[in-house]
Order: structure tokens, then sequence, then C-alpha cells
């Protein structure tokens, strides 16, 4: 099986849209599906708390196709989503759906605050909201990676998720076998995005 760190994960990345062709929103939808479809196993309920980021936008798909399934879903969003997050947010905003501004009772957390990218170490808000998360007791469903565990290395960047299942895109990061990650990544399970590793 193949690993990837994270400037490999962002390689493939960019190859995927230069090379390719394939648009980010795009990779976003597959994602943010496939997240979805593995949520759906787990509850009925869902608590998506999301980041500015790519990442971020993943849970709002997620958010928009569970929603579409006929499930309960709050979303809450930490700051002001960029880029293809912002256009998943936009849409979920026309559809009416459920914004929340604190961490609340669901049957399932969707953990999309941070992914590959995090390189510092957690502070606050952010600190307190996984710590919260950590708190309740509930199932967790974590997108690319636990937020807070460096993809690489699989040390805690100050904090981590402690998820029930990590969904990650087209290859396991090197840091889920490594250090701190198996602590915190529980069942890992690997979905592909439309273009292969």
């Amino acid at each position: 099986m193949r690993f990837l760190s994270k400037s490999k994960a962002k390689e493939f990345d960019l190859l995927v849209q230069e090379k390719f062709r394939v648009p980010s929103l795009i990779l976003m939808e597959n994602a943010g599906r496939s997240v979805a479809e593995i949520a759906m196993t787990m509850g009925a309920s869902f608590l998506v708390v999301c980041g500015k980021g790519n990442n971020g936008g993943d849970g709002l798909v997620a958010a928009r196709h569970l929603i579409n399934h006929g499930r309960k879903v709050k979303i809450l969003l930490l700051g002001e989503p960029h880029g293809d997050a912002k256009t998943n947010y936009e849409i979920l905003k026309k559809m009416k759906a459920r914004f929340v501004k604190k961490v609340s009772g669901a049957e399932v957390v969707i953990d999309a605050i941070f992914g590959i990218g995090l390189s510092s170490e957690v502070k606050e808000p952010y600190k307190g909201i996984i710590e919260k998360i950590n708190s309740l007791g509930k199932p967790v469903l974590a997108i690319d990676v636990p937020s807070g565990l460096d993809a690489t290395t699989g040390k805690i960047l100050g904090c981590a998720i402690k998820a029930t299942k990590t969904v990650t895109f087209v290859a396991p990061k090197n840091g889920f076998y490594k250090n701190d990650g198996p602590k915190v990544c529980g069942e890992i399970i690997v979905r592909d995005i439309g273009i292969t590793f």
C-alpha cells in the first residue's frame, strides 16, 4: 500500500488539477459525497464542524448530501469560508441549512476543521472546540485527517480530534501510523476522489 506525506498529497492535488484538468470544486464534491456515504452508516443526526478552507468545504458538501438524504444536520462554521468552501457555503445558505454557533448534541460529529495543511500548534478558539468535541463521547468521523494531527509525522499539534473513523482520500497519510496517529485516527477508510494515485 502506498502512503502520502503532506507534501506528496498537495503535489497530487495540483497534478490532478493541472495535468488532468479536474476542477478543484469537483474534487471537493467527490470527497464530500464519500464522507456523507460513510456518515450515513454511523447515525441519523449530525453536527458538522467546518473550518474555513478545503477541509471545511468537504464538510459543507457532506452536510448538503446528508440533508438531501433526509438526515438531521447542524453546521458549525468556524470563520468565513473562502474559495470552493465559500461556493458550497452559499449553496447551503440558499437551501436554508441550519447553522449553529456552538458545539451541540448530535448522534455523530463530523470533523472538517483542519486538513493536511496544518503545520502549527492548534490555538483558541479551535483548541477549545476540539476539546469540547472530544468530551461529548459521540462517534466522530474525521475528514482526511483528525484535526490537530500532523499528517506526516503523526504528532499531535497541541490537541487533536479523537476520531472513531477517519475517511481519507487517495491513500493513507504517513502520520496515521506514526507516534500519536494510531491513538486518534480510529478506523481508517480510504476513498478515491476521481483520480487514482
